[in-house]
């Protein structure tokens, strides 16, 4: 039986019938009171009646749903399925639903969809998220209605975003630019998903991302760092080059995750934009093995802070290191002053895992300790540092045959 609907999650009501045997829900922004059902009401009647007599054509009342073009194929009465309007031939002019199907604009469905998945972000990826909405899109989309948006426009879109200055006057990255048109993919899909219209963005791929080196330090580079890093950062530069904790990691770093005992650093929280925050990733929630020399560098701060802060490493204050502050005046003058190539401290990340490669530790373990989930990361980016991986001198499978003929003799 065909009944006027109101969705509990929003209040909407929308069309609830049965065409060609199948149940058939048709959503519209009208809120529910009796005005708008009686509207309502009278279309859901003339559609009634057009489909026991045989003469119902969905996509006329209701052009951008994907349950209509599914029926509507082979639809001797799907003549008119183009036109964004249903209008009689006789007399009296019965109003389309499209009239009565208001589709919100992007920038009222875009503040919803913030607004709901506020609970699961981080406040750094809700600020991002907000970012891109009043930098790149609402400025470009907010007015249009969600439904009206085509996959032209997207990618055009996308193209003027190439142009668009960035980060100290850089034109923005392909990764940044597929990040803002990843969250319009995601506000459209939503809202298709919703209001039963085809998403614009479906078929569009991402750019490809320029695949960067990395440039980690030698141990022999480690060991000049050491040696000439102030006293107070001495321990702090051991763990950073030992462990491949990330800067947010290390710096929100307290003195509760550490556990001597068992000799583990455990990643809980991270540090960034002055506020501590759940890691990264789940992933990124690990346990960190303590080497002899981050456990001795641990126990030298234990000594020296005595108790002065919840924190591992902290200022004068008794509050997490600042990034900027230790970039700008211990990292780069002392990379200037050894005479080093200049590389962000993340590269002591990457020190990390070559070392531990180089090593011949497990690749699943240096994947554990580095906060991934799998290995696939690690032989992506550090490849050509496995041992054996990447030799090109067939020494390995000389080695493997020699051993062969050896057991036949």
């Amino acid at each position: 039986m065909s009944k006027i609907r109101a969705r509990k999650e929003t209040g909407f009501l929308y069309f609830d019938f049965f065409f060609k045997g199948q149940r058939c829900r048709e959503q519209t922004r009208l809120v529910d009171n009796p005005t708008n059902r009686r509207k309502m009401d009278q279309v859901l009647k003339k559609i009634e009646a057009e489909i026991m007599l045989g003469q119902f054509d969905y996509l006329a009342y209701f052009p951008n749903s994907k349950t209509g073009q599914k029926l509507a194929v082979g639809d001797q009465f799907s003549s008119t399925a183009a036109l964004p309007l249903r209008v009689s031939t006789s007399a009296s002019h019965v109003e389309s639903v499209e009239e009565v199907v208001e589709y919100p604009s992007f920038a009222e469905f875009a503040n919803q969809w913030l607004m709901e998945n506020e609970v699961r972000w981080r406040k750094s990826t809700l600020e991002l998220q907000q970012s891109f909405l009043s930098r790149h899109l609402i400025p470009v989309f907010g007015d249009r209605g969600v439904n009206s948006i085509t996959k032209a426009e997207v990618l055009s879109f996308r193209s003027q975003l190439a142009k668009v200055p960035g980060h100290h006057d850089k034109l923005l990255s392909a990764k940044t630019i597929n990040e803002i048109v990843g969250s319009l993919k995601a506000i459209l899909d939503e809202a298709a998903d919703r209001y039963e219209f085809n998403s614009p963005t479906e078929r569009i791929k991402r750019l490809k991302v320029q695949k960067k080196d990395i440039h980690p330090f030698s141990l022999e580079e480690v060991r000049k760092i050491l040696g000439a890093v102030r006293p107070d950062y001495h321990s702090y530069m051991t763990v950073r080059f030992f462990t491949g904790m990330r800067s947010g990691e290390l710096h929100g770093l307290k003195w509760k995750y550490i556990d001597f005992e068992r000799r583990q650093i455990l990643i809980r929280e991270t540090f960034t934009k002055g506020r501590v925050e759940y890691t990264k990733t789940d992933g990124s929630q690990r346990e960190i093995r303590m080497s002899e020399a981050v456990y001795l560098a641990l126990k030298a701060q234990e000594d020296a802070t005595n108790g002065m802060s919840e924190y591992v490493f902290c200022n004068r204050n008794r509050q997490p290191l600042d990034n900027k502050n230790f970039t700008d005046r211990v990292w780069y003058p002392l990379l200037r002053y050894l005479g080093l190539n200049i590389r962000r401290p993340y590269q002591t990340r990457h020190t990390a895992a070559t070392l531990w490669l180089a090593s011949g530790e497990s690749p699943e373990w240096i994947a554990t300790q580095l906060g991934h989930t799998s290995t696939e990361m690690l032989f992506r980016v550090y490849s050509r540092y496995v041992p054996n991986l990447t030799r090109n001198d067939g020494s390995a499978f000389e080695t493997l045959l020699q051993r062969s003929l050896e057991g036949d003799q």
